[in-house]
């Protein structure tokens, strides 16, 4: 496992998410269309709404789904894990400027939505079962004669509907609540693969209306619990706030536990966390509103420009707050150490020596001519303690660990522990101590410092079960849309059995493994969807033109409130 980790974390530096280059590429295209069709996420905001409503829906329309069951479906694929983990992670990776990257990557991304929801919907066609089938691969193959750019593409979403939609999803909900709970991961996981196989052999209808009730229920509930915590927090609220804005282009400082992140690190974990909570850019959503029955493909296009402001300019931003205003984001806390977030160093580094700081930054976020190397050798444990605590400093979590202790069976243990390349050899040793929390975990507790006190945990816990459980749903649409169109209709039986599979062994792989498993395969999927969209620029500036020539012919009181010329 360690060398599974090693080798996903040097890809992932290479072409995942946390690669320099990606975040460039996204946010770029979006400020491409965000100018090139004159700010659609703010001229067609209004308009979205009155559509989502079915004001101008018609049972004669063709397709699967309702204008809100799409929109509730596309939530549900992207409402999960990322708002309430990857904001989490987010933050203790790039510190508060990170959440400035995340809304840019909303604001620009809810163009990207419109642009590539409008031409999955224009594209899309009529499978041989009778159901709608959609997606970025359809426009690739069916205007850009672009037939590998279409295989490419649905490759990387059979890969990512593991990667984003299945792995991380589970994978948090399963520690999430065993910590609340203390239900261990494996029942957690064969109880929801077996009600995830009831619920996905349904096909899209029956997943549009379980969506459709699980998503508006659980964000009121989640939005409650985090204004109970920032209004229990008000001094928090203008210091969140400051710290964001204050630290966007020259990094985080060292607060706290937390030694700070570079400008680089906020940037790219800001866009990669914004990505993977919105799935802008990415095409995924664009596959479920495919599915829409409208006979305007802009109109559902105009759909999909809600789903990056609620998902992350709302719940996001609710989680970031919640985070920092509570002041769990920088706060050392008890923590059973994850592997792949443990590292042994040689030397003694103290965060409270001002000349210890930038080589420990310097180290965390992988920068060059890092002074701080591995430990390799030979450690002497004693009942538990680390008997010679002068030789070595243990960093977890991206923070000087403290008040450690290693056991072994439940038991403090007590003997020599090698250690190489900075990991104990031993695998069943487990260390326990004070270091930041991340993910799913430091939401959890930020939720217990507002006025539900403890309480605060459950909602976490049940909504990251009601939000992740329904984006894994949502993605083995996803996927078997995938699948048709490469292999056809008999092979997503087989998908689905081998995605419930996956769905239960996650819940006990390393949380850190899946993360950057998921950056990885955001990338893949990312980057031909948002090369084809660019390439249909005036294609979808025509459509845009053709969609208010019709709508004035047929609702002309409408489009005079409007003042559509």
């Amino acid at each position: 496992m360690d060398a599974l980790n090693t080798f996903l974390e040097g890809l992932n530096d290479i072409i995942g998410s946390n690669s320099s280059w990606f975040p460039f590429i996204l946010l770029g295209a979006g400020v491409f269309f965000t100018l090139y069709l004159k700010f659609p996420q703010i001229r067609f905001f209004r308009h979205a709404f009155q559509i989502v409503t079915g004001k101008y829906e018609k049972d004669s329309f063709e397709g699967d789904t309702t204008h809100f069951q799409s929109l509730t479906t596309a939530l549900s694929g992207t409402v999960g894990t990322g708002n309430i983990a990857g904001v989490g992670l987010a933050l203790y990776m790039g510190g508060p400027a990170a959440l400035f990257w995340m809304w840019a990557t909303a604001f620009f991304g809810m163009c990207l939505k419109f642009v590539e929801c409008t031409l999955s919907h224009k594209y899309r066609i009529v499978a041989a079962d009778g159901s709608i089938s959609g997606g970025p691969m359809y426009y690739m193959e069916r205007k850009l004669n672009m037939k590998w750019l279409a295989v490419l593409f649905a490759i990387a979403t059979v890969i990512c509907s593991f990667g984003t939609g299945n792995l991380p999803q589970i994978n948090n909900i399963a520690v999430s609540i065993e910590s609340t709970f203390f239900i261990k991961p494996w029942i957690t996981g064969g109880v929801l693969a077996v009600l995830l196989a009831l619920i996905i052999i349904g096909g899209i209808k029956r997943i549009a209306k379980v969506t459709e009730k699980i998503v508006p229920f659980m964000a009121f509930i989640y939005i409650v619990g985090a204004l109970a915590v920032i209004i229990a927090n008000p001094h928090g609220i203008v210091e969140s706030f400051s710290m964001i804005f204050s630290n966007v282009f020259n990094g985080s400082a060292a607060v706290g536990g937390f030694i700070g992140a570079s400008f680089s690190f906020a940037l790219t974990n800001g866009v990669s966390r914004g990505i993977y909570s919105n799935e802008a850019g990415q095409g995924s959503a664009a596959i479920a509103h495919s599915a829409a029955k409208a006979d305007e493909p802009v109109s559902e296009g105009m759909v999909s420009i809600l789903e990056p402001f609620i998902d992350t300019l709302i719940i996001c931003t609710l989680t970031g707050l919640t985070i920092m205003a509570s002041g769990t984001w920088n706060e050392k806390l008890p923590n059973t150490f994850q592997r792949a977030d443990l590292e042994i160093v040689q030397g003694v580094w103290n965060q409270e020596n001002p000349d210890h700081i930038r080589p420990l930054k310097r180290h965390l976020n992988r920068q060059a001519h890092d002074p701080i190397v591995p430990f390799e050798g030979v450690l002497f444990i004693d009942q538990g303690h680390l008997a010679d605590s002068t030789a070595v400093t243990i960093i977890h979590a991206r923070s000087i660990a403290e008040n450690v202790m290693f056991y072994k069976g439940g038991e403090p243990y007590s003997g020599e522990l090698a250690v190489t390349e900075g990991k104990p050899d031993d695998v069943d040793v487990q260390l326990e101590g004070n270091s930041l929390l991340h993910s799913a975990q430091l939401t959890a507790h930020a939720f217990r410092k507002g006025f539900l006190g403890d309480n605060g945990k459950f909602i976490v816990s049940v909504g990251l079960l009601l939000f992740a459980f329904s984006t894994v749903i949502s993605w083995s649409y996803y996927g078997d849309r995938a699948i048709t169109y490469l292999i056809g209709l008999k092979y997503v039986l087989p998908y689905r059995i081998v995605y419930v599979i996956a769905f239960f062994a996650a819940a006990l792989a390393d949380t850190t493994i899946i993360w950057t498993f998921a950056n990885i395969a955001i990338v893949l999927m990312a980057l031909p969807n948002l090369f084809g969209i660019l390439m249909l620029h005036k294609d979808m500036k025509t459509s845009i033109a053709e969609y208010w020539v019709k709508f004035k012919n047929e609702h002309p009181e409408d489009a005079a409130k409007m003042k559509i010329k």
